[in-house]
């Protein structure tokens, strides 16, 4: 086993932390090595088993980035954007991989990692999933296909606990229709509407996100037409999905030279 590649999970104590810290150790392609939480959190000193309610397993969870990450040769991260570009730098010293599921990032603190990328490989995307990755190569597809005529909303729901709005993997769709189309999403995106807001501009493309109970994630990529709709789906119905995504862009990263990729890199999308 102590062949295996090291990771470490930053976050450990967040229900997407547990994921992770559960799916390497079960998939007997990785080994846990390390488990950073937030500097004075209860879980600081414990075996990261025993504070997730199981068995020992002989990792200890820390607030020291850098002591954990120097002992990996990759780095799974879904916290936050501020976390984010800090862990990056510091998985860079250690050249290990930086995969990154953090969404809410601004485009500020996404260029703030490419000084990382110079000397690691990060990962990043705003979903880790196959079938969304898929749903966002079809969505580049079928916005080239149509014109204008069939306006473009991008409906996304998740549970009550999420932070940011719209999630990243809805604005990874509307980042795929805006390619498909040939214009910055920056230029079309319709976010918010409340009021007496006017018809709807053609060639926007609108998001509407959903908040409420245990809703994982989903996501529909409406094309609406005269006389016509087209609706391109992805439901995720257990939180593993995002796991296994982040673990294959682990062991993928382990191969590749220091730079930024995503998903469809790691898939061959």
């Amino acid at each position: 086993m102590s062949d295996l590649p090291g990771i470490v999970v930053t976050g450990a104590s967040g229900r997407m932390g547990q994921m992770l810290i559960n799916t390497i150790t079960a998939s007997g392609k990785a080994r846990l090595v390390g488990a950073v939480v937030r500097k004075g959190h209860a879980w600081v000193g414990q075996d990261v088993g025993t504070a997730m309610g199981g068995a020992a397993m002989g990792v200890t969870v820390t607030d020291d980035a850098l002591e954990a990450f120097a002992k990996a040769q990759a780095v799974i991260d879904f916290t936050t954007p501020a976390a984010t570009v800090e862990f990056a730098a510091l998985a860079a010293q250690a050249r290990a991989v930086h995969v990154i599921g953090t969404t809410g990032m601004s485009a500020e603190e996404i260029a703030a990692l490419k000084p990382a990328a110079r000397h690691a490989v990060i990962v990043r995307a705003g979903n880790m999933s196959l079938g969304v990755n898929l749903l966002t190569q079809l969505t580049k597809k079928v916005a080239a296909a149509l014109d204008e005529d069939f306006d473009i909303e991008i409906i996304e729901s998740h549970h009550n606990r999420k932070v940011d709005a719209p999630s990243g993997t809805a604005l990874m769709l509307g980042e795929a229709a805006a390619e498909g189309r040939g214009v910055a999403l920056d230029a079309v995106s319709d976010r918010g509407r409340d009021g007496i807001t006017g018809a709807r501009k053609k060639g926007d493309i609108g998001f509407v996100a959903v908040r409420g109970g245990d809703i994982i994630g989903e996501h529909d990529v409406m094309f609406a037409g005269s006389g016509e709709r087209i609706i391109l789906r992805h439901v995720a119905s257990d939180r593993s999905v995002f796991a296994r995504g982040a673990l294959k862009a682990a062991l993928w990263g382990l191969g590749q030279t220091p730079g930024e990729y995503d998903m469809i890199d790691v898939l061959g999308l």
